[in-house]
C-alpha cells in the first residue's frame, strides 16, 4: 500500500468545499495530491490520470459539482476506490451533484458522501478506514479521533 490519496476537483471553486478533507488529511499526516481536473473541459486530463492513479494512489476522493461526472467516470476508468463528493451547486443546493454521483449503473460503484463540507469530512475519514484496514498505526489514529469526537459531545453542557 502507498498510503497515498489522490483528491480531484472539477474546479478551483470546489476547493472551498473540500478545505475539511484536506484538514482531516494533514491531522493524520497522510500523503495527498490535490489535482483539478474537469470530466467537461479536461476530458484527456481526466482519461490520463484515471488510468495510471493505480500506480501511484490507493484511493481518489472526487469532489464536482453540477452534472458531476468527475466521480463516477474516474471509476469507469480505475480499479481503486472511488469516494465521490457531490458539491453543493447553485442553482439546485447540490442535489443535481448528488444524484449524478450516486445514480452510478452497477458494475461501475462510487462511495457517495453527503452534499458539501460535511461530505468531504466523511470523504477523509472514510478514505482512512479503508487505509486502516491494513496500516495499524492509522487505525489507533483513528480511534484516538472517534473518541475524541465522543469525548467532546459528552462533555458538552446543554442549559
Amino acid at each position: 500500500m502507498k498510503n497515498k490519496i489522490a483528491i480531484i476537483i472539477g474546479s478551483i471553486s470546489d476547493k472551498k468545499t473540500i478545505e475539511g478533507c484536506l484538514d482531516i488529511l494533514e491531522q493524520f499526516e497522510l500523503d495527498f495530491t490535490l489535482n483539478i481536473v474537469s470530466a467537461h473541459r479536461t476530458p484527456e486530463l481526466l482519461f490520463d490520470f484515471a488510468k495510471t492513479a493505480v500506480d501511484k494512489y490507493d484511493i481518489i476522493i472526487a469532489a464536482a459539482g453540477g452534472s458531476a461526472h468527475l466521480p463516477g467516470m474516474v471509476a469507469s476508468l480505475t480499479t481503486l476506490p472511488v469516494i465521490g463528493v457531490p458539491v453543493k451547486s447553485s442553482n439546485l443546493n447540490g442535489v443535481d451533484s448528488l444524484l449524478s454521483i450516486v445514480q452510478m449503473p452497477g458494475g461501475v460503484p462510487v462511495a457517495t458522501m453527503a452534499i458539501g463540507e460535511s461530505g468531504a469530512k466523511n470523504a477523509a475519514l472514510f478514505a482512512i478506514r479503508i487505509l486502516s484496514l491494513n496500516n495499524n498505526n492509522l487505525k489507533e489514529k483513528l480511534k484516538t479521533y472517534i473518541n475524541k469526537q465522543t469525548q467532546t459531545v459528552i462533555e458538552t453542557e446543554v442549559y
